[in-house]
């Protein structure tokens, strides 16, 4: 008794010591898409030469080592042709990512888009017979389309099995291999040959090896509708890669985001950027990691809503850059000095301080300033002395109003003005000379009246 319970608490501890690591794999695996979702998934890479894209099938299986193979290459960027396949193997990948490694755009393209390609991972391992099945369709859409066709860069080989009818894509030159490009809401609609361009060349010749991950041993029986690698069909790797670190889970794919929407391949989503291989990642980016999760997001992008402030305008409320606002000293309402140069056209007015028109009589002992200290003052207006004797009282333009005495009766009489009074329209004619007292009142003429005065007030 004592050793079956020994031996149930062994295994207990098993399980506790190999769940962790096997969990995360169990719980990545997406959801198999339906034929129509497997079109609109495949739809960037059906074009590709066959043992590239058995290539791409196969390592989608694990979508985890797709990130950690992308990371890999982007630490090690100095590795290239034998030196990379080589330090590759040492690593323990998959043969299917060991042919890759060599085509680094491809798989930088694969981890940007990991979300699809764990979905189409997930449809390989399930049914290699529907995935085989969609590239087909794919296939003969582009060719009825003109878009598919051979060029100097590969060879389509169109044959016919019973029941359907077949498209083997091959590069031209074996040992050179071009990634084709194209947009998948146009190549499938129509348009020509010229929808599909290509990269570089990469030579593979290194590759063409008698190795598990040589690529003569990659391709299609699109008969059988399987995938073959080492010349043989697929099921599984025999010693599978085992991630250090498991941390990708796969996020839910909004199909409205994808081309071929409902069947429809003029249809394209706002926004979309045909996926294509692009360079090789450098050490520089930031690695993959559950902080930084690749690819754009599945998700349509959030709205501004009402709890996301708006871009904020000019208002009635809010000044714009050109608004005077209540410290802006250019608002109309806030009232600054008049510079001397810069005479105020009242005093200009003709008839305005017109000499035969009487002005009302000052009341003795008057001290009232004038209404508006920014207009000049005028001598036709109660509080100004046009006869006081006093130089630059009687100049407009200035902006301090000159203090007013007691008025003798004699002086304020309105039908004689000083002899010395300034023509009105004078002064605001020369604004240049508004500071010197001296020319604009001259103080003898307005001494000579006093004398003439004193013999009548002896009578």
């Amino acid at each position: 008794m004592r050793q079956k319970s020994k031996f149930a608490s062994i295994l207990l501890l098993v399980a506790l010591v190999i769940w962790p690591q096997f969990a995360p794999l169990l719980s990545a695996q997406a959801a198999i898409p339906t034929a129509a979702e497997l079109d609109q998934l495949l739809a960037p890479v059906a074009l590709y030469p066959d043992s590239l894209l058995s290539q791409i099938t196969t390592a989608s299986t694990n979508p985890q080592e797709i990130l950690d193979v992308d990371n890999w290459l982007a630490q090690n960027s100095g590795l290239t042709d034998v030196a990379l396949t080589d330090a590759a193997q040492q690593q323990g990948f998959d043969p299917a990512f060991i042919a890759l490694v060599n085509f680094p755009g491809v798989l930088d393209m694969m981890a940007q888009n990991i979300d699809d390609y764990a979905a189409i991972g997930a449809a390989f391992s399930a049914d290699q017979g529907a995935v085989s099945a969609s590239i087909q369709r794919l296939r003969d859409q582009a060719y009825r389309a003109g878009t598919l066709q051979t060029t100097a860069q590969q060879q389509v080989v169109v044959q016919q099995a019973p029941g359907q009818t077949i498209y083997v894509i091959q590069p031209v030159n074996p040992q050179i291999v071009y990634v084709p490009q194209y947009d998948p809401t146009v190549v499938y609609v129509g348009g020509g040959p010229s929808l599909v361009t290509f990269g570089i060349g990469i030579g593979i010749s290194a590759l063409l090896v008698d190795h598990p991950w040589g690529w003569g041993g990659w391709g299609w029986n699109w008969g059988a509708r399987r995938a073959y690698y080492n010349h043989g069909y697929w099921g599984g790797w025999a010693n599978p890669y085992r991630p250090p670190r498991p941390w990708y889970r796969p996020r839910p794919i909004v199909w409205a985001n994808r081309p071929g929407y409902g069947g429809n391949w003029r249809y394209r989503p706002r926004g979309y950027q045909p996926p294509r291989p692009g360079n090789r990642p450098g050490p520089n980016r930031p690695p993959w990691g559950p902080g930084n999760r690749p690819g754009r997001p599945s998700i349509q992008p959030v709205k501004p809503g009402p709890n996301k402030p708006a871009p904020t305008k000019p208002g009635p409320n809010r000044p714009g850059p050109n608004k005077p606002g209540p410290n802006n000293p250019s608002k109309p309402n806030n009232p600054r000095p008049t510079p001397p140069n810069r005479p105020k056209p009242q005093p200009e007015r003709p008839g305005a301080t017109n000499p035969s028109r009487p002005s009302p009589p000052t009341t003795p002992g008057e001290t009232k300033p004038t209404p508006k200290p920014e207009k000049p003052a005028n001598p036709g207006r109660p509080g100004t002395q046009p006869g006081s004797g006093r130089p630059g009282t009687d100049q407009p333009g200035t902006n301090r109003p000159a203090p007013t005495r007691p008025t003798k009766p004699d002086q304020s009489k309105p039908n004689r003005p000083a002899p010395g009074t300034a023509k009105p329209n004078q002064p605001s004619a020369r604004p240049a000379k508004e500071r010197k007292p001296a020319p604009q009142s001259k103080p003898a003429p307005k001494a000579k009246p006093q004398p003439e005065e004193r013999p009548q007030a002896r009578k």
